[in-house]
């Protein structure tokens, strides 16, 4: 390929059709694109001084890959091997870094800093090392001891699938002729008014609203969802006891027809729960009552109705008194039920949606 006494150049077509292709690449580093033109160009008869001047670099740089070329072929265009700095910590040293990140934070400490996790490596094996350090063999080993996510440990036994299943057949299957409802409570829900008016979206840019906001208050509410048709009858409610529950009950029991049986989904919540609610339904035997299994609220078809809420009203409404946060709640369920229709069954792994 070449005279490495003449520094002469010579390729066969295989070398040449490599770095043509390198020098058309898109994608090579630049560097290499430019040591593959210096062969090319040598290859083609040129001398160092005219290919530094087409190539508009130094005749040193020219001489310094030509050379390496030629003693080397297309292997001598690759970086050369560098020591580097030597390693400063040991392994024993990083081994102390994974240890205490994955170990319990000192008493009080709920995560671990990477200031923490130096002083605990220092106290352990005398070896000094850089918080910034500690971050960097963390991140080489994608550990981060300072994220911590949460999980539920499902009781799974037989009964909580029997409730699903219980539940599910309810809503696919109602009773003829019944009513299924599905009951909850929604509480603690602030009246925040902005502290400056927001500005509404323009093109290539989305609404803004201020950050600062005055507490008016909160309000509850209790919904129930009649299930077959999709209609919602709210209250506000003051208190969240069995008390309050048991009342709205009542309710719903004056209006439905007293030839109609009641199912109805409720959750594990105080307010079901509670003696006193027991008792009345005791004492009401129409009312069937179907209980989710424990953490698994999201079975009662209501929740849905308040997600809709929460997008369509309070997570980015404005109000100026906790009257005008009921009314304007009142005003979508009104609305709401204009057009109501129950949700329908979807089958690719996505959530009831509304018919």
């Amino acid at each position: 390929m070449a005279s490495a006494a003449a520094m002469v150049v010579e390729l066969d077509d295989e070398v040449r059709g490599s770095l043509e292709r390198l020098v058309s690449s898109a994608k090579a580093q630049v560097r290499e694109v430019a040591r593959a033109r210096i062969v090319l160009a040598a290859a083609d008869g040129l001398s160092n001084g005219e290919i530094a001047r087409q190539l508009r670099c130094s005749v040193h740089t020219v001489r310094k890959w030509r050379g390496r070329f030629s003693r080397a072929g297309l292997a001598g265009l690759c970086d050369a091997a560098r020591s580097g700095r030597p390693r400063v910590y040991t392994d024993l040293a990083r081994v102390a870094v994974v240890a205490a990140a994955t170990s319990t934070p000192p008493h009080g400490a709920a995560t671990w800093t990477h200031q923490a996790i130096a002083e605990r490596v220092a106290a352990t094996v005398s070896a000094v090392i850089s918080p910034s350090h500690v971050g960097r063999i963390l991140a080489d080993l994608d550990l981060k001891p300072h994220k911590v996510t949460g999980w539920l440990t499902r009781r799974d036994t037989p009964e909580f699938w029997e409730r699903a299943k219980d539940i599910c057949e309810l809503y696919r299957n109602p009773p003829e002729g019944a009513i299924v409802l599905s009951i909850d409570e929604k509480t603690a829900i602030a009246a925040c008014s902005r502290k400056h008016p927001g500005r509404s979206a323009v093109p290539g840019k989305p609404a803004r609203q201020e950050f600062e906001y005055v507490r008016h208050g909160t309000a509850s509410l209790v919904a129930a969802l009649d299930v077959n048709n999709g209609e919602v009858l709210t209250e506000t409610i003051l208190r969240n006891d069995s008390a309050t529950f048991t009342a709205f009950l009542d309710q719903l029991d004056a209006v439905i027809p007293p030839d109609k049986e009641i199912h109805v989904v409720l959750d594990n919540g105080s307010s079901h729960t509670a003696r006193h609610t027991k008792a009345w339904l005791a004492a009401h035997p129409r009312w069937h009552v179907h209980w989710t299994p424990p953490h698994a609220s999201w079975l009662n078809q209501v929740e849905l109705v308040f997600s809709a809420l929460t997008r369509r009203v309070l997570r980015h409404g404005d109000f100026a008194s906790r009257d005008d946060l009921i009314d304007k709640m009142d005003a979508y369920m009104i609305h709401r039920n204009e057009t109501a229709g129950p949700f329908r069954w979807s089958y690719d792994g996505s959530p009831l949606k509304a018919a």
